[in-house]
């Protein structure tokens, strides 16, 4: 390992990361593992890039030094980013999986036991059957997870990291809500949300911001698309910040003018939902415990919205398209894992279908501590409501303007109808023909 200052975490804490995996490999019978997920890579040593479609693996023995297979303009963020000492890069028009194989005859593994994650996003199934084929002395197993056990609970490192996130998220947030009026679009209120993300020193999102206004709530992870906001209307948005890859998410709602009693009634069981989970959550309850906490306080019947999803998940390094764990560890009905210190939990007891045509939506992302658990916000969970912004009679829209070719002059007709010359005397000589 490189011994450097400049990245994000200490080297200590790369070093008990490594240590740790190196521990589990050895539990499972495993001589070396071929790390592909690209949030495991930036776990275990600080590696990112956006090229991640391109093939990238970090090859760790279980003993020797590890080495990293990369494209070769992606090798540069090896040598920018990460402790690691050891690239083979491979060239575009090369052959991706041989350079892994060739690398693994080169340290002496390609007739070791080799743990690869089978169910990684960027490693498909036509690299992993040239794997399979190339490397026929080799005894290949599935180790996904073997990582994730890891990132599973964060350290007090990774909890500071995600407090610059939040900041970015509350930021965020606050300019959105703020944003929100009758006859603006869709699309300013994220510019603005973005923005002032940005500014809070949030980095690129897994995912942008998404923003929905009226009838559009009610379409699952959809956001903004032009649509301008009219009086009377809410407005859901959800926010995730951004810093080093790691990420805190949180939903609130607006309403531009008076909410209904329905609306009402869907903020205080969000609200309630957050209370109360918020104050079982500790080391020691189960997964299943929280999730059944929330669902009995959600679930009421159709007008008043229902949560009709997994009512929280693990949330921390993403790259897109997600910015969640919800694959590591999510909060469902059934799930006995048992909760521990440093886990962090984007919770999400949002209701969806309120007066059978709304989503609105509150929600927190907390970390675990010894005896309880902490929001990474301050921000203010009710409805942020405009009165005035529903008595606002906006302008009509501006009538469709008729485009004419500049070689035609537009005449009338009888009925006040645009034509053009052009185009009557040709349909008159057609007629004449037929």
């Amino acid at each position: 390992m490189r011994q450097r200052d400049d990245m994000t975490f200490p080297m200590e804490e790369y070093t008990r990361r490594l240590n740790e995996l190196r521990t589990r490999m050895q539990e499972r019978l495993l001589d070396a593992v071929i790390i592909t997920d690209p949030e495991n890579l930036m776990y275990l040593t600080d590696y990112q890039t956006t090229g991640y479609s391109f093939f990238q693996a970090l090859v760790v023995p279980l003993e020797d030094e590890p080495f990293m297979i990369t494209r070769n303009m992606e090798e540069s963020n090896v040598i920018a980013r990460t402790w690691v000492e050891l690239t083979r890069p491979f060239p575009d028009g090369g052959d991706a999986i041989q350079m892994l194989v060739s690398s693994l005859k080169e340290f002496g593994l390609s007739h070791k036991t080799l743990g690869y994650e089978r169910n990684s996003y960027f490693f498909p199934a036509y690299q992993q059957d040239s794997l399979r084929t190339s490397l026929t002395d080799a005894r290949l197993q599935d180790c996904f997870g073997i990582v994730e056990c890891g990132r599973r609970t964060k350290s007090s490192f990774e909890i500071e990291i995600m407090r610059k996130a939040a900041i970015a998220t509350e930021a965020g947030m606050k300019a959105g809500l703020d944003a929100c009026r009758a006859g603006v679009t869709e699309n300013e209120i994220a510019a603005e949300i973005s923005a002032a993300m940005f500014r809070a020193g949030g980095e690129a999102p897994a995912v942008m911001p998404y923003v929905t206004s009226g009838p559009r709530t009610m379409i699952g992870h959809a956001t903004w698309e032009g649509r301008v906001v009219q009086p009377g209307e809410h407005v859901f948005l959800e926010v995730g910040g951004c810093y080093r890859r790691y990420h805190t998410a949180m939903m609130r709602t607006a309403v531009l003018g008076e909410p209904t009693e329905y609306m009402m009634q869907a903020q205080e069981r969000m609200k309630n939902a957050l209370k109360q989970v918020k104050a079982l959550i500790r080391p020691g309850v189960t997964v299943s415990d929280a999730d059944n906490l929330v669902r009995s306080i959600m679930t009421v019947d159709d007008k008043h919205g229902k949560l009709i999803t997994r009512s929280g998940y693990s949330i921390g390094i993403a790259f897109p398209p997600s910015w969640d764990e919800g694959y590591i560890l999510s909060l469902m009905h059934g799930d006995k894992t048992v909760l521990r210190e440093g886990m962090t939990f984007h919770i999400i007891p949002w209701a969806w279908g309120v007066d059978g045509d709304k989503t609105c939506g509150i929600s927190d992302t907390i970390y675990i501590t010894k005896d309880g658990c902490e929001s990474f916000f301050t921000l203010d969970q009710d409805f942020v409501i405009k009165p005035e912004e529903g008595k606002k009679a906006l302008p009509p829209s501006p009538p469709l303007e008729i485009m004419v070719p500049q070689n035609v002059t537009p005449i009338a007709s009888k009925e006040g109808k645009v034509k053009d010359k052009k185009s009557r005397s040709t349909g008159k000589k057609e007629r004449e023909a037929v």
